[in-house]
């Protein structure tokens, strides 16, 4: 049982950490590594029963990796033609196709690398093998914590529901836009069978091609679909998430300068909305509203990049060292 101890000590980092604040990004890095101890810990104590049960698990994990890259691969290309053909061919459409694309290309020039014994190739190769590794691992690490966020419950009685905007077409609210009201009208609903008196707060400002502001709109389907108007207030200057939670914490502030949120977005947006709302000292847990299934792969990859590149100082740092460790062994 000595080898499960270190997988004992992340997870206890990781109970410490979400009980700090469960909206640290983290907190998924801790759980996966917890995770993966325990896996190795536990590979370790059946092979101290039998080398060879432990020698096929390992097996079976090590063939895996291939297996899950390859069918991942396959799915992304798939999905990414979807979105092409549903949404048309803006950039962040891209996303789930270009990364498809990419595992596709890395697996057909390290078959070259490895087959040729070219040089150059094998340390460009080398290099970007371990920054894939590198930026996969943190890639697992938010989609396991965006899993485990999304899931969990809000602890206290909350005195708002946010419902952030994602813009509108013409003046009519979409269906990406409409999922997150619903979750919040139902959101307000339960709390209202418990006692409780929230407000809503529809977010969102008026951006090109919409006829009037966001916000105003998402009021208005919410009083069509039977929320009561003297409960909604409305925040119609914003132009990003971080605006969304600024502005709306301004006006809640006014209402009641204490005070606990609910904040309502696309489960995609989860885990980004919960960092934001910390970065902007807002008391918030987030809820997500159901996705397209077609649309989840790319806006989860979005949101993840944005994730990453907000940490850019150290994840690009830790590129360059592995880069350069690959040039300084290959030399």
């Amino acid at each position: 049982m000595l080898f499960l101890i270190p997988a004992v000590v992340l997870f206890a980092v990781f109970a410490v950490s979400f009980a700090y604040d469960r909206r640290l990004v983290r907190n998924g890095v801790y759980l996966f590594l917890g995770c993966l101890l325990l896996v190795g810990g536990a590979l370790m104590w059946l092979a101290s029963y039998s080398e060879a049960a432990a020698g096929i698990a390992l097996l079976v994990l090590v063939l895996l990796i291939p297996l899950t890259t390859l069918v991942l691969a396959v799915f992304l290309i798939t999905n990414g033609v979807t979105m092409l053909r549903r949404e048309g061919k803006r950039p962040g459409n891209l996303l789930s196709l270009a990364a498809g694309a990419g595992i596709v290309v890395f697996l057909v020039l390290r078959t070259v690398a490895n087959g040729t014994r070219w040089l150059p190739l094998e340390i460009v190769m080398d290099a970007a093998g371990k920054v894939l590794g590198y930026v996969s691992v943190l890639f697992v690490c938010f989609l396991l914590y965006s899993l485990v966020y999304g899931l969990l419950p809000h602890r206290h009685e909350v005195d708002f529901i946010v419902v952030l905007g994602s813009g509108l077409l013409g003046s009519r609210v979409p269906p990406l836009l409409a999922s997150r009201l619903d979750k919040g009208l139902a959101a307000f609903h339960q709390e209202r069978e418990k006692g409780r008196d929230p407000i809503l707060v529809t977010s969102g400002g008026q951006g090109p091609g919409e006829d009037v502001p966001e916000a105003r709109a998402m009021a208005d389907h919410l009083i069509a679909n039977g929320a009561p108007e003297d409960r909604i207030l409305v925040e119609d200057r914003s132009r990003s998430t971080e605006e969304n939670l600024r502005f709306s914490e301004v006006i809640m502030r006014e209402h009641r300068p204490e005070h606990r949120v609910l904040v309502v977005t696309n489960n995609f947006h989860v885990m980004r909305a919960a960092r934001i709302a910390r970065k902007e000292k807002v008391e918030a847990h987030v809820i997500g509203s159901p996705t397209a299934s077609y649309f989840w792969p790319s806006a989860t990859i979005r949101e993840f990049v944005a994730i990453f590149l907000d940490h850019r100082v150290v994840n690009l740092g830790v590129c360059a060292l592995l880069i350069a460790n690959s040039v300084l062994v290959a030399l």
